[in-house]
């Protein structure tokens, strides 16, 4: 299957996200998750015909998380299917963010095909977070990039998790090759700081640029920066909004900047600055309309 040029395909994890309900950190609600889906889900609410290759299970979180991909107009034609179980991240907001703790071992969430294959038949093809570093996931998401990175426009997110259950340098060393790779990298000040922790984030991103990356650097409240080689940075503010939630918002960022290639006519890692602009003032209008309310998937906005 493929999608076309217009097109993405997303490739990673879609799992079942246990969030305190009401602000009761003794009463969970199961809310649809993995970094990967939320981008798949909010590429789909925006307009860009999105593809979705994933593992799914057998049980009814599964269900739940393919009707809610349905619901958005994504395809799934290009997911594995088991009779595993879904995996489980257990969220815990805080004042410096949301961590999690991971139940990943034995489900079907991290049986992903080879996609090498489908790679040219889209516009672009986006991989990260848990699946590029949990196996046997890891190896595919590791094939599909090396194929998109030839024949299409590979698009990262390293989407940093930390947990018990992770090798943390394993996990560190598989992100920067994938970062290494990629035509397009989209992370936060906290990705940065974890793969590179001895360089500044924005001595990082310079790096990469020089590379002949796109490579965008999102900082929450503070806005963001896109570096290009051989260009000055491009920084716009975040759209000021009342925060209601920060789960899945650099997931709707990175959502948003794809879309607005797509809305231009092409998947390129060289924008001129002033669409660059124009492409992360739109990407930051995605992601604040995630943090206005509760859930990962964010409101549309009118495109100026």
């Amino acid at each position: 299957m493929t999608g076309g040029s217009g097109s993405v395909l997303v490739v990673g994890e879609a799992l079942v996200d246990l969030v305190p309900k009401d602000g009761d950190g003794d009463v969970r609600a199961a809310q649809f998750g993995g970094a990967p889906a939320n981008v798949a889900v909010a590429l789909a609410r925006l307009g860009t015909p999105t593809v979705f290759a994933g593992g799914l299970g057998g049980d009814g979180f599964a269900r739940s998380v393919q009707a809610r991909l349905l619901a958005a107009g994504v395809g799934l034609d290009l997911c594995a299917r088991s009779d595993l179980p879904t995996a489980l991240a257990v969220a815990d907001p805080g004042a410096d963010g949301t961590g999690y703790h991971f139940h990943l071992q034995d489900t079907a969430t991290f049986r992903l095909p080879d996609l090498s294959a489908h790679a040219a038949g889209f516009g672009a093809v986006y991989v990260g977070g848990l699946a590029a570093v949990v196996d046997p996931a890891a190896k595919a998401v590791r094939a599909t990039a090396l194929a998109a990175a030839e024949r299409s426009l590979l698009v990262v997110d390293p989407n940093v998790r930390l947990d018990r259950s992770l090798d943390p340098e394993r996990g560190r060393a598989a992100l920067r090759r994938l970062c290494g790779l990629a035509h397009v990298v989209k992370a936060s000040d906290e990705d940065l700081e974890r793969l590179w922790p001895e360089a500044a984030p924005e001595d990082t991103c310079r790096s990469l640029a020089d590379g002949g990356r796109l490579v965008v650097l999102t900082r929450g409240a503070r806005g963001s920066t896109a570096w290009t080689e051989g260009a000055p940075p491009v920084s716009v503010p975040a759209v000021p909004v009342e925060v209601v939630n920060t789960i899945g918002a650099g997931d709707a960022f990175v959502a948003g900047l794809l879309n607005a290639m797509a809305a231009r006519g092409a998947f390129t890692a060289r924008p001129a600055p002033q669409e660059l602009r124009a492409m992360l003032a739109f990407a930051s209008e995605v992601a604040a309309s995630v943090c206005a309310h509760a859930g990962t998937e964010p409101s549309v906005p009118v495109r100026g």
